[in-house]
Formats: C-alpha cells, sequence, structure tokens
C-alpha cells in the first residue's frame, strides 16, 4: 500500500478529486497541488463557490434542471417556445444543447435511462411528471433528445408508449454521420443508422 506523502486534509482533498469524472489518483493529486499552490487566488475562491453552490442549488420542481432558483431560469424564460419540449436524460445534455443554440424551448430531464441490468424502473425516473407536462394544451411536439444506447431507445420508446394517448407529435433526434466526419472513421453502428436515417438532398 503506497505510503501517504502529506497530510490527512490534503490526502482527503485527492481523493475528493479523484471521485470527479476524468480525474483518475494522478490527475487528482496534480490538481490539488495546483490548488495548495495558489491558495489565494484558487483553492480560497474556489472552496467559497462551492459552499454557496452547496447551500443555494435546488433540483427545479418543473423539468428537473439544477438551478439556484425556483423554477429555474430556463422554466421562466418567456421567450421560449411552449410548444415544444425536449427530454433529456441528464442535465449535462440539457447544457450541450443549450451551448449549441441549436433549440429554444423548454426541457425536462428524466434523471436516467430505465436498465434492467441496473435496476432502473420507471418510477426511479422523472417519468411521471413529463406525462403530466405531456397533458398541457400548447404543447404541440415532443424532442426526445436520449443517448443513442440500447437503454437510450428502451427509454426512448417507453416513453412514446406513455404519451401515445395524448396525440402529440413525438420526435427524437437524427443519428448517423456528424459534421465534419469521414465515414472511414466511423463504426458500423453510426454507418447504419446514418444510412437508415437518410433525407432528400
Amino acid at each position: 500500500m503506497p505510503q501517504a506523502v502529506a497530510g490527512p486534509e490534503i490526502e482527503r482533498l485527492i481523493q475528493l478529486l479523484s471521485r470527479m469524472p476524468g480525474l483518475g489518483p494522478r490527475s487528482a493529486r496534480r490538481a490539488a497541488l495546483q490548488l495548495i499552490k495558489k491558495r489565494e487566488t484558487l483553492l480560497a475562491p474556489l472552496a467559497d463557490a462551492m459552499r454557496v453552490a452547496a447551500e443555494r442549488i435546488v433540483v427545479c420542481s418543473s423539468c428537473g434542471n439544477v438551478d439556484t432558483s425556483e423554477p429555474c431560469t430556463i422554466c421562466r424564460d418567456t421567450e421560449r417556445d411552449p410548444s415544444t419540449l425536449v427530454v433529456v436524460e441528464d442535465v449535462s445534455d440539457l447544457w450541450a444543447l443549450e451551448r449549441s443554440g441549436a433549440v429554444k424551448s423548454r426541457y425536462h430531464v428524466l434523471g436516467g435511462v430505465l436498465s434492467a441490468l441496473d435496476g432502473v424502473r420507471p418510477e426511479h425516473l422523472n417519468l411521471a411528471s413529463l406525462v403530466e407536462r405531456a397533458a398541457d394544451p400548447a404543447l404541440k411536439e415532443i424532442i426526445l433528445a436520449l443517448n443513442a444506447t440500447v437503454d437510450g431507445q428502451t427509454t426512448a420508446h417507453y416513453v412514446t408508449e406513455s404519451i401515445r394517448h395524448l396525440d402529440r407529435k413525438v420526435t427524437r433526434l437524427a443519428h448517423g454521420v456528424p459534421v465534419g466526419g469521414e465515414l472511414d472513421y466511423l463504426d458500423e453502428g453510426t454507418l447504419t443508422a446514418a444510412i437508415r436515417s437518410r433525407t432528400t438532398f
């Protein structure tokens, strides 16, 4: 077992950082060392920002987004199209779509996808409130922006069946060749999806 090279407080900082996505033990050590070196300009402000965030962050009861206000900033935005609802798996997907600027609609965060392997059932997701929101007469289209995985597609089918009685237009994101992509570098699944989803040129 490796010997500790610093006090327990620093070791705890490294352990906590290593739990972050994309940070292994080595990256966590480097990040911790950088924070320690820049205590005044980085560590102290970061610690303060995290404390404030921990106190103020809430999950929006309407859409499932995280924010410091209830309802969230997106739900309070009157410029958004009330006739379209984009369903995403996680808040990170919502943020990715917002960064793209491709859509100016409302969102609904499921909080995951159905997975028999992981024991994730419909009652574990934010599905009941989605059906309630889908019943809004102003809503015309529901865009299923779920990942192109088996679990994502299973969830998309479940959502579609759950709201079928409401007679809403349900669409999904196109699958296939990415912008700037070269066919030679794409996997067979992506190429198959691209052929099946081909459009008139």
